[in-house]
């Protein structure tokens, strides 16, 4: 008796010696991880050469079939998904984590042999790579290859594995000690990116720096392509108490590629030197909400891209899929407030969007940004096209309608021309007199003008933004070639740095503050104005504001329905390099019927969006026979669809 129970455990462990290795993990088949094999399909495994394209500088000569995956042969191994995603990870991760991952990959395809025996690669080079480069997979929302499992695969040091990155860091180090020491730099690549490239990049920055920054999309465009917003803040995805928010748009044209381009390598730059530790933007960044849409009008790109810069892409792509110009989709509030500025107790700010607007076609392009737009409490923003070289501001629609060219300033026209000059002067020749121009004559403006005085359109962004918030926009042009060569984007991008960073410094000035009750609750919707600028801005959500101002002596005047009326005198000296902090605390009041209700925004008019609903956010998801929500594929997805062998699902995330 004795003996038969010693020899069970002797038996069962012969056997799992001699029998087939399992191949597959419940579940895996399906995945397309591997495939069922009976035990008289099992081959003897045996040392071979080394002989798979993309995996013979691993530094070894020999391998060992059946590999750890299964595989029986080289041909079984090079006609899997695991060694087509190794051949095409450089492009679809653009070069990142690269030929780190495609190195390790091929550790675990084709592991070294030494005398029949299998040495695996090890655990700790596994877990370094997943922790450098899972951003990059997430980034295009791929799912961590499986046979990347560091605990499945990988062995660790003490059981004899060996380090497939080992030559690769020996070079590297010999490299870098023939270089001499510098300052660690930015690495930007300055080439086009197609639109699955800029999602990827901005997806893939704001990995790189989750700390600073985070993605988010706005809605779609006619054709269904995301408008990705890139936004950067040391604490992302949340309004922090008197820190300032500011916005810049790209590609509102299509065939404007050129500020598409800035905004992508932007993104890139202040991921990188934050990280770096550079003192400038790291002050930026932690005292800033910033929010990059690099591309409005992604539909028009991918028309503006399939012609090329050797066509300038003057016209072709400009509007989107339904051939609407974006740049005179928006409300028409301009005519309204030129209708009502003479009126004492008409508000000419926060005017609302008139129904009849939605009866119109509203690009669903310009209903996303309007509703960004009214969503979070922008102070400045600038929007960059292409085509000239100069800053515009508003007004944009001539004040009188039969004149192209008129002068047609809004109650803060110092401000704007300040903000204008701010960008102008920056830039690394912009406001030169001897500048070439493009046909328009700006040397008198030193590169700013009024828009309406250039050329008078109505329906413009710009106008939007200051009639119905508190948000000023600047309308940069780029120069004069809207879509420049390849060759041409690191000259532009040395042009315009200095000018985007002062640009988002500029934020911080005029005056900021908090309104408040006795009780020391912010008052949502209360009103900060100015005397002398009959434009008021009103408080967001915690009550606190923003009022850009020039240096002077200002006369603030804080109030809100049911509250009492607080006034403060205020100066700001030249020297002031921050804004200056004005708080208020009002007293609450009965309140009464008053000719000046109207004074204030009122619910039933300006949150009056979409009355007639005419635009659906979301559908209903596809759902199959099973009950499962049908997932669209990722860009990359073709890559294996179209190869004829099973389809990786192990790359798909929440599968």
């Amino acid at each position: 008796m004795h003996l038969e129970v010693l020899a069970l455990p002797l038996f069962l462990a012969w056997s799992c010696l001699c029998a087939p290795q399992q191949l597959c993990h419940p579940g895996d088949e399906f995945l397309g991880r591997c495939s069922s094999r009976s035990a008289h399909d099992e081959t003897p495994a045996t040392c071979t050469e080394l002989n798979l394209g993309y995996c013979n500088d691993l530094g070894y000569s020999a391998t060992i079939f059946p590999n750890i995956l299964g595989h029986r042969s080289r041909l079984e191994a090079e006609s899997g998904a695991e060694y087509l995603l190794l051949s095409v990870i450089h492009g679809l991760l653009n070069g990142e984590c690269s030929p780190e991952i495609r190195l390790v990959g091929c550790s675990v395809l084709a592991s070294p042999c030494r005398d029949s025996k299998m040495i695996k690669p090890c655990r700790s080079t596994c877990e370094a790579l997943r922790k450098d480069c899972m951003h990059a997979f997430e980034a295009i929302e791929m799912a961590w290859p499986y046979f990347l499992d560091c605990d499945r695969f990988f062995a660790a040091n003490e059981e004899g594995c060996f380090d497939p990155l080992s030559g690769l860091k020996a070079r590297q180090e010999v490299a870098l000690s023939s270089l001499s020491p510098e300052e660690p730099s930015t690495i930007i690549q300055f080439i086009y990116a197609s639109n699955a490239q800029m999602y990827s990049l901005l997806k893939r920055t704001a990995a790189k720096c989750s700390h600073i920054s985070h993605v988010y999309s706005i809605g779609r465009s006619t054709e269904g392509r995301d408008l990705l917003v890139i936004e950067f803040t040391d604490n992302p995805g949340h309004h922090e108490l008197l820190e300032p928010e500011i916005k810049l748009i790209g590609n509102m044209h299509g065939n404007e590629v050129l500020g598409r381009q800035l905004l992508i390598y932007l993104a890139q730059y202040l991921c990188s030197e934050y990280t770096l530790g550079n003192q400038r933007i790291q002050s930026i960044i932690n005292n800033t909400r910033i929010h990059i849409l690099a591309s409005m009008n992604p539909d028009g790109y991918e028309v503006a891209a399939s012609e090329g810069p050797l066509l300038n892409g003057w016209t072709s792509g400009r509007a989107n899929a339904q051939n609407i110009d974006l740049n005179r989709n928006f409300p028409d509030l301009t005519s309204i407030f030129y209708r009502n500025r003479r009126s004492r107790h008409y508000r000419i700010d926060h005017i609302p969007i008139p129904d009849s607007y939605w009866f119109g076609k509203v690009a669903p392009e310009t209903y996303a940004v309007m509703k960004w737009i009214r969503s979070l409490p922008f102070v400045q923003s600038a929007s960059l096209h292409g085509g000239e070289l100069v800053v515009s501001y508003p007004f944009d629609f001539s004040r009188h309608p039969h004149e192209e060219k008129m002068f047609s300033p809004t109650p803060e026209e110092q401000i704007f021309k300040q903000l204008a000059r701010t960008y102008a002067d920056a830039h690394a020749t912009m406001s030169n007199n001897d500048t070439d121009r493009c046909g328009a004559s700006f040397y008198r403006n030193r590169g700013i003008i009024n828009g309406a005085l250039w050329y008078s359109f109505a329906g413009g962004m710009s106008d939007f933004n200051y009639l119905h918030t508190n948000c000023m926009e600047i309308t940069v042009e780029l120069g004069c070639d809207k879509f420049p060569s390849e060759a041409e984007l690191y000259p532009e991008w040395k042009r315009n740095k200095e000018a985007l960073l002062s640009f988002l410094e500029s934020v911080h000035r005029g005056v900021k503050g908090v309104v408040r009750d006795t009780n020391g609750n912010g008052i949502k919707g209360a009103t900060v104005s100015v005397r002398g600028i009959r434009k008021d801005v009103t408080t967001a959500e915690d009550g606190d504001y923003w009022r850009l101002v020039n240096p002077g002596t200002h006369i603030l005047t804080a109030t809100a329905k049911g509250y009492s009326k607080v006034s403060k005198r205020v100066y700001l000296p030249h020297n002031l390099n921050k804004a200056g902090q004005v708080n208020f605390v009002l007293e609450k009041l009965p309140v009464e019927p008053d000719i000046d209700d109207h004074l204030f925004p009122m619910a039933d008019s300006w949150d009056r969006f979409d009355p007639y609903n005419q635009f659906e956010r979301h559908g209903e998801p596809v759902v199959t026979e099973e009950g499962i929500e049908r997932q669209e594929k990722p860009w990359w997805w073709n890559y294996f669809s179209q190869s004829g062998m099973s389809s990786p699902n192990w790359l798909l995330k929440n599968v």
